[in-house]
């Protein structure tokens, strides 16, 4: 083969791996997405004459174009953009080498930073949550810590949260990191630490006891992750020695995670029967959650958001469905349809629908989202006023 022709061979390969990749099925789902590998000799059988026209301006390029063509890779990702981007579907997409690298090191819950969780509470203060042997813990934070500075700046307390996770985020290595001033909550005395930066393994549940009377249970679900279930069982079990009567379970801006760890994390809450339907091409499969859960036998609030999506909607839903729960806060974003995630054979990746989910009440969630039971305003000034009425809400359950 001449070098053009080569060249738009692997062109035509790419394109054939995007149009193969809705043909093949896989087991490993991944909260709206399942991950498969890529076989290369499948793409050598395609005929590739089938894209003629293709063909003709390949020829015509190497012919005749002024300047010098994109480089391979590029002209085989916008060949796959190009097709995809026929489909009108925004969950069906290409990704890059590095960006896939950096989805798969978001769905592996690392990133380089102190290793706390931020949370504002009823005051519009930040709150403090170091995970396990993290940077954070082992200066010294501690659990409730109110953030007062960072690297001397003053935070206000109607800061958003996005802003103050990522001050406490950055590159790990050379003496990195961070200066804090926290205070406890019953502390008088202010306390400073730096904090070098390093590889955080981020847990998927974070869980507390609420200091109430009676005593509540809050569990925040951040992701679905392989370990997700056996955290959550974890928190549920902890919690009941603690001697808590009713639970929160945080959902907001929980965007998915794997599809099998939401049923099992259902599972917790549900004691059999449906938690959702999923609808493709062959039909409508029911899928349902297994018995005996650890938190069937404590009231259950469910905070949800707009960034409540995907697997953390089908949980969701199935709690209020199922009339386990109610729901707390805003509409929930809407995404109920599963992609398919190929891995390609040079690490890029491929997105593609393949099906949709419902509710057991066969409520569909794409594009609409869950209208919350309980609907509200968030604080302007940055209160934590969901988790507060969760708590209104489980006192008054319990008095009646």
């Amino acid at each position: 083969m001449t070098q053009h022709l080569k060249r738009r061979q692997r062109v035509l390969d790419a394109i054939a791996r995007g149009v193969l990749a809705g043909l093949v099925l896989s087991t490993a789902f991944l909260a709206g997405f399942i991950v498969r590998g890529w076989d290369s000799a499948t793409a050598q059988d395609q005929d590739t004459e089938t894209f003629t026209l293709l063909n003709e301006v390949e020829n015509l390029l190497t012919a005749h174009y002024l300047r010098d063509l994109p480089s391979e890779s590029e002209m085989e990702y916008a060949a796959i953009r190009g097709y995809l981007g026929s489909l009108a579907d925004p969950y069906t997409f290409f990704i890059d080498p590095p960006v896939a690298q950096s989805e798969s090191d978001v769905l592996a819950g690392q990133y380089g930073g102190i290793g706390v969780q931020v949370k504002h509470n009823e005051r519009g203060f930040f709150e403090l949550y170091p995970f396990p042997d993290s940077p954070a813990i082992k200066a010294g934070v501690q659990d409730g810590d109110i953030l007062l500075t960072v690297n001397g700046e003053d935070i206000a307390a109607g800061e958003r949260l996005d802003v103050i996770d990522r001050l406490l985020r950055g590159e790990v290595g050379d003496g990195n990191g961070v200066t804090l001033i926290v205070m406890g909550p019953d502390a008088t005395e202010p306390r400073e630490y730096f904090i070098e930066f390093d590889v955080v393994q981020v847990p998927s549940v974070i869980w507390r006891r609420l200091v109430e009377e009676p005593t509540f249970g809050y569990i925040h679900l951040m992701r679905f992750t392989a370990r997700t279930p056996e955290e959550l069982h974890t928190a549920l079990t902890e919690l009941d020695e603690q001697g808590v009567v009713a639970l929160v379970l945080d959902l907001r801006g929980n965007s998915g995670g794997l599809l099998q760890e939401s049923v099992e994390v259902a599972s917790e809450f549900l004691d059999g029967g449906p938690v959702f339907y999923d609808r493709n091409r062959a039909g409508e499969e029911t899928v349902e959650a297994a018995a005996g859960g650890a938190g069937l036998d404590k009231p259950l609030v469910v905070l949800v958001d707009g960034g409540t999506a995907s697997a953390a909607e089908l949980v969701a839903g199935a709690i209020r469905d199922r009339e386990r729960g109610v729901l707390i806060g805003q509409r929930t974003y809407g995404k109920g349809s599963v992609q398919l995630i190929f891995r390609l054979s040079d690490e890029s990746s491929i997105h593609i629908t393949s099906s949709e989910w419902f509710t057991p009440a066969h409520t569909p969630l794409d594009g609409t989202g869950l209208e919350p039971d309980i609907a509200m305003i968030p604080a302007e000034d940055g209160r934590d006023v969901e988790l507060g009425e969760a708590i209104r809400h489980l006192q008054a359950g319990l008095a009646e």
